[in-house]
């Protein structure tokens, strides 16, 4: 089947667009509420505290904050990115579109995980004012980031098809994704809990996310990296399988 490179890009322009037209409320407000992160944790109390694993206070909790910023954006944006037809009715003029399913992922997820990296790399510039830090193996931290990217897209692009309110549509990035990254070892390391709580905080599955990315940072993590990064492979592949499902049935998209 002929890839229509150009649908697959107006649908990237667009939803990238979007963002930029909301440039506070999509890019600065996160960046600002980071700031704040940094401020407190790692300037004032990051002072206070004792290094890491080798790492300064400040810059061990600069992958968590990454990570917390990340999935929270990328999920809400490709959630929000296909809502939005379904809500308004247009879907039906991109289901009818000589369109297929690879060309409107990579149109609504290649966006929301654009956007994701974006922040990321606004967010690592912005960390240098507030502390010192150094990426250990910045091509293997380059390349996790866009595999949570990518992977949470493509799991907001499947909440986006559940959702039938937008109440629905903020419930997992607010109430379940936000507190399970900050219990995942944002602000401290997994190893350093009593027992059981380390065994309990190792059953949060953002935990291997944010140990994943501590370990492209400073070479240390709470868990083997090749078992996070196993872990992110896993449900990038359970979500492109759900999708596919999803568009094979036009579960969602044809009621």
């Amino acid at each position: 089947m002929h890839f229509n490179f150009r649908g697959a890009w107006s649908i990237y322009t667009r939803e990238l667009m979007r963002a930029f037209r909301t440039a506070f409320q999509s890019i600065l407000s996160p960046v600002l509420t980071t700031s704040l992160y940094f401020i407190v944790f790692g300037t004032v109390i990051g002072a206070r505290m004792e290094p890491v694993d080798g790492v300064a206070y400040g810059a061990f909790i600069i992958p968590g904050l990454l990570m917390l910023t990340l999935l929270g954006e990328t999920t809400s944006n490709s959630s929000f990115g296909i809502y939005m037809p379904r809500f308004t009715g247009t879907i039906y003029e991109l289901l009818s579109a000589p369109v297929g399913v690879a060309e409107t992922l990579i149109g609504f997820v290649g966006a929301a995980a654009t956007k994701g990296l974006i922040l990321a790399a606004i967010i690592l510039v912005t960390a240098t004012f507030f502390v010192d830090y150094e990426i250990k193996y910045p091509l293997f931290a380059m390349l996790y980031i866009m595999l949570v990217a990518a992977s949470f897209s493509l799991f907001g692009f499947i909440l986006g098809i559940w959702a039938d309110s937008f109440e629905k549509l903020g419930i997992i990035p607010l109430l379940i994704l936000t507190p399970l990254t900050f219990l995942g070892g944002t602000f401290y390391s997994i190893d350093d809990l009593p027992e059981p709580w380390n065994a309990v905080a190792l059953a949060n599955p953002i935990a291997f996310l944010v140990s994943g990315l501590r370990w492209t940072f400073y070479g240390t993590s709470d868990v083997p990296i090749a078992l996070s990064l196993g872990l992110t492979l896993g449900f990038l592949a359970t979500c492109t399988a759900i999708i596919a499902f999803i568009f094979k049935t036009g579960w969602r998209l044809r009621d």
